[in-house]
Parts: C-alpha cells; sequence; structure tokens
C-alpha cells in the first residue's frame, strides 16, 4: 500500500491523480501533516509525500529504524516537476516508485543512491538474497576496481561491470585471484569474505513426504538438518515439494511457511515416472507412486545431492518424515524485444526494462547503436552485420542455455519479419523465452498517412530471399481478390527492382488507379518523409528497403490529405 499525503490545493490535485490511477495501491491520509505522515510511515509500504524535502525529512527522521524495513518515501514537489526518491531507494523500492509517479504526473524522477544514478544494477536490487560486504563490493564496482564474479551456481544474473569471470569451485575467499573484491553466486553454507558478497539463487528443491499427522517441528528440523550436514545455505531453498495427496497436510504446510518458500505438489502418477535411487513399497501403497520425496525434489529436474533420509526422533518411535534435497538446473533466460520503429519514444517502457535487464544483448549493429545508451555497465554486447540473422538467433539461444539472461533485438515488432521466428524455431524448453511486443512499421506508417488500415489489413513482404516469388505473388493475388488493404515490406533493392511492380499489378487487376496508396520512408525517424499517390501514379523507383508502401481497398479514401479506410462499407456518402 502507497500512503498519499499533501498539505496544499496543488499537492492535493496531483496526489487525487495518483489515487485515481492506482485506486487498489494507495490510501490518502487526511489531518495534519505530522500526523499523516507517522500513520502512513506505520502503515503503508511506500509513500509520496507533495511536500518540501525539508519538511519531509524533519517528519520521518524520528521515524527511521533500518533500511531493509523502512518503507521507501518520495517526495514531490509543490510544482509537479520533480519526484525524488528521499528514503528506501532500494530496500523500499522508492527509486522504482520514483520513476511510476514521474511517468504517471509528468515529473522528472530523481534518484541519489549511487549505483542507479550511474545505472549500476545494485546488489541489493538484483532480486537474490545477498549477504556480505555489500558497502565494500559496491563501492569497488562503481570505482571501477577489479571485481570479480565467482560463479559456483550458475544462474541469470543482470549486467555488472565485473573485470573478471570464473567458475570456481568450494576454495576460495574474497580478494582472492589478484581481485580487489568478489561477488560470489552460491548456494554453499559459506561465510563471505572480507570484500566478498555472496548472492543466493533459488537453485534448491527439498523434496518431502510424511506421515499423517506428523508434526511441523519433525518436518521443519528434518529440513533444516539435511541443508545443514550437507553444506547448503536455507537462502537459496527455492520450494518444498511433495505429492498432491499431502497438500494440506498440516506438518508440511507449516514447515514450508516457517521456511518462506512455497508448497509445490505433484500427482502421484507424475511421480511414478521420475526413476529414483530408493523406491520403497510403502509410499507406493500409500498414495500411488513408490518415491514422494526423492521424485517429487527431483520432478523439475536436476541433480540429486541428498538422498531420501528419515527424521530422527527423541522418544525412538518410528520415522513420520523423509526429505531429499535437488540442486536445479539454472534455466537462461532469452527476451525477444522489439525496439518499434526508430524514435526512442515509440520504444516501450518494457523493452527498456529488459534491455537494462539483460547481461548479454545480441542484434543487429544499427539496431545496437539505437539503443547503447540504455545499456548498463558491464552488459556484453554480441553485435552483427546484415544477413546473419540465423547466426545471432542461434547465439542468442545459445547464450541463454549457458545460464544468462539475454535480450535479443529486432526493429518494429520481433515477431513480425524479424528476431523471434528464428530465434524460437532454435529454442527449445530448457530455457525461458519472454517477447517484448514493439510498433510495426506498418503501424508506424499508418499512423503517419492516417488510418489505412482501419479495416482488414494484411502484411506482405516482397524479399524473395527466403520465400519462393510464386509464392509471394500467390498471397499479393489473394489479398487482391480479398479487396484487403495491402502493406508491403521490403518493397524494393537495388538487386530486386521487379517485384514491387508485379506486385502493383497484380493488385491493379482488381482495384481501380486512383487508388490510394501511401509511401513512408524511415517512420518516426529524423529523416522520416511519407507521401500520398495511387495506383496508377506510384513511381516504383522512389521506393527502396526503407520504405513501407500501404495500398488501400476498394472503400479507401483520401480525405482532407489523409489515407483513410472505413472501419465498415457502409460509406454512403462521399467525401467532401
Amino acid at each position: 500500500m502507497i500512503g498519499l499525503i499533501s498539505a496544499t490545493a496543488a499537492g492535493a490535485a496531483a496526489r487525487d491523480r495518483l489515487a485515481a490511477a492506482w485506486p487498489a495501491r494507495t490510501r490518502v491520509y487526511d489531518g495534519p501533516v505530522g500526523d499523516a505522515v507517522r500513520r502512513a510511515f506505520g502503515e503503508c509500504e511506500q509513500l509520496v509525500c507533495f511536500l518540501a524535502t525539508g519538511a519531509v525529512v524533519r517528519l520521518v527522521a524520528p521515524l527511521l529504524g533500518d533500511k531493509a524495513s523502512d518503507p521507501g518515501v518520495v517526495c514531490v514537489d509543490e510544482g509537479g516537476r520533480f519526484a525524488v526518491s528521499l528514503v528506501g531507494g532500494h530496500g523500499g523500492g522508492a527509486n522504482e516508485l520514483a520513476g511510476e509517479v514521474g511517468e504517471l504526473l509528468g515529473a522528472e524522477p530523481v534518484v541519489t543512491t549511487a549505483t542507479d544514478a550511474v545505472g549500476v544494477a545494485g546488489l541489493d536490487t538484483l532480486g537474490l538474497p545477498v549477504e556480505g560486504a555489500v558497502a565494500a563490493v559496491s563501492r569497488a564496482l562503481l570505482d571501477g576496481g577489479s571485481v570479480a564474479l565467482r560463479t559456483e551456481t550458475p544462474w541469470p544474473l543482470p549486467p555488472l561491470p565485473l573485470t573478471e569471470e570464473s567458475a570456481v569451485g568450494t576454495e576460495g575467499t574474497g580478494g582472492a585471484d589478484g581481485a580487489y573484491a568478489v561477488v560470489r553466486v552460491t548456494d554453499r553454507a559459506v561465510v563471505p569474505g572480507e570484500r566478498e558478497v555472496l548472492l543466493r539463487p533459488p537453485s534448491l528443491v527439498v523434496g518431502v513426504g510424511a506421515s499423517r499427522g506428523a508434526p511441523a517441528d519433525e518436518v521443519y528440523g528434518l529440513v533444516e538438518e539435511c541443508l545443514r550436514e550437507a553444506g547448503l545455505s536455507p537462502a537459496s531453498l527455492a520450494a518444498l515439494a511433495t505429492v498432491d495427496a499431502k497438500a494440506d497436510e498440516p506438518g508440511i504446510v507449516a514447515a514450508a511457511g516457517r521456511l518462506g518458500v512455497p508448497l509445490v505438489t505433484y500427482g502421484p502418477s507424475e511421480l511414478a515416472a521420475v526413476e529414483v535411487p530408493n523406491p520403497s513399497d510403502a509410499p507406493l501403497a500409500a498414495v500411488g507412486t513408490p518415491s514422494v520425496a526423492e521424485a517429487a525434489a527431483l520432478a523439475g529436474g536436476g541433480e540429486l545431492l541428498v538422498p531420501k533420509r528419515k527424521s530422527r526422533r527423541a522418544d525412538g518411535q518410528p520415522a513420520m518424515a523423509t526429505c531429499a534435497v535437488v540442486r536445479r538446473a539454472a534455466r537462461g533466460r532469452l527476451a525477444v524485444v522489439g525496439l518499434g520503429p526508430g524514435a526512442r519514444d515509440l520504444l516501450t517502457p518494457r523493452a527498456k526494462a529488459e534491455l537494462r535487464r539483460a547481461a548479454v544483448l545480441v542484434g543487429l549493429d544499427q539496431y545496437v547503436d539505437q539503443i547503447r545508451d540504455l545499456l548498463r555497465p558491464g552488459t556484453r554486447i554480441l553485435e552483427s552485420g546484415l544477413g546473419a540473422e540465423e547466426e545471432r538467433a542461434r547465439t542468442a539461444v545459445a547464450e541463454a542455455r549457458a545460464g544468462r539472461s539475454v535480450a535479443l533485438i529486432g526493429s518494429g515488432d520481433a515477431g513480425v519479419y524479424a528476431m523471434a521466428s528464428p530465434a524460437l524455431a532454435e529454442a527449445s524448453d530448457d530455457i525461458d523465452v519472454v517477447g517484448v511486443p514493439g510498433v510495426t512499421a506498418a503501424l508506424a506508417a499508418g499512423a503517419i498517412l492516417g488510418a489505412p488500415l482501419g479495416h482488414d489489413h494484411v502484411s506482405i513482404s516482397l524479399s524473395d530471399l527466403h520465400t519462393p516469388w510464386e509464392v509471394i505473388e500467390r498471397r499479393v493475388r489473394a489479398a487482391a481478390e480479398a479487396d484487403i488493404v495491402v502493406t508491403f515490406y521490403n518493397p524494393r533493392s537495388r538487386g530486386r527492382d521487379w517485384q514491387l511492380p508485379k506486385a502493383l499489378a497484380v493488385l491493379a487487376e482488381h482495384r481501380e488507379p486512383s487508388t490510394p496508396v501511401g509511401v513512408v520512408r524511415n517512420a518516426s525517424r529524423a529523416d522520416e518523409s511519407s507521401r500520398l499517390t495511387t495506383l496508377a501514379h506510384l513511381d516504383p523507383a522512389t521506393v527502396d528497403m526503407m520504405t513501407v508502401v500501404t495500398v488501400g481497398n476498394t472503400a479507401t479514401r483520401r480525405i482532407a490529405g489523409r489515407m483513410v479506410t472505413p472501419r465498415g462499407y457502409r460509406w454512403q456518402q462521399e467525401p467532401r
């Protein structure tokens, strides 16, 4: 919940805009400002104060406790020009909130935490539990010092400006290998060195089985004991897993709650299909699978670190709980990102977030140049020239399979004549894939021309590099016969100068010479140009590969210099 506090009419107006936009997230605090701040500070996760920063500092200073538990506080000035992250930039989420408030109110977000100010991902903002010398290692990152990434447990991370990367075994502490500081990714129960940060990936799954009525202390104690004796950190525990029949077993449910992890369940047939080293007749008779603990732990894949073991009871009674521990393999992440037609303000916020999240960026060199300034320090860039689409797709998938966070970029929408298709054809289910839509060239050109896509429309690429011309011509003829608006991509190049005239001739068999045609080159870019002509007067020689050509249907009209296709065919009155 976000508490909203204001003192003036102008502040109240801005406050009410936030409240209207986020009704489920916000709560307005009225009354004397001091009382309102104190109440909101104790009741909300975040505060937005429409007050002077000095006043907010004096009001919240006596309330501050610990940065891990204090709410994030954002301060908006009287004129609504700035949204300042004042308290809890990382832990309280004030930096992110300042950006959201700024976007909604048209204010400039201001962050003062050092890592955010220079675009470096904060070690305590990576979404992983963190231990050790966070301040010292962060300072080394900011100062450009020698900071090594030591990966014991591979896990996809956002970009960090690290000077070396190494995979290490069980030895080594911060400052080794000549590095001033170390960022170490591990699920082992080790103590961080003097200049070392430990990142705890959620790599461990514990499978549990229990007799009916097993005490929560027995289940919890067994899990804790297994992790401790195996030298594994509870901070890397991702889930408890068991059979469906035990989904509501009080002892297991309570143990998961105490450990702070979800309880995942599987059907007995799923578990019976998992090969395990220690099957047993007892669970087969009880719940329909020869293994619960081992099979549930292994159901999502991974390496069995601790085979099934039973709890030990002080009263000498038979054990009521079993568990097994698995280290699951890291799943790399591939984001296929559409950059839009070129203008920065047509690049979506989601696309920007994915670009900043990616540790590896793969793309065409000219597209990389468009967004290079948005990348965080430490991003590894793999760029190539025209004609290497298949190679880029293979590279991006291979990087994701290696457990990295990858962004593969394309212009417009990455799923439209771009990189999503070859990448997803290459990818299997061993990586996570995220699609980020973008504004296509057809949509950008349509907005410039007017509303040519107001009814059914189709996009057809005239490049016969990947598609035989016979297939392309058949599709153009089908669109012509169906009276559908057509946008041509890749209409004409130096080596392909006859395809566009041929396609226009096919359309002309079914449409009047006066049919409106829109021609847009470099839509949304600095050298954008556009013009309206007709099917009879379009000169193909004026078109190149940076151009999209939109040909109207029989209902498309030119109105006030704009190309308009009505939403229906009931065009009763000729436009003036």
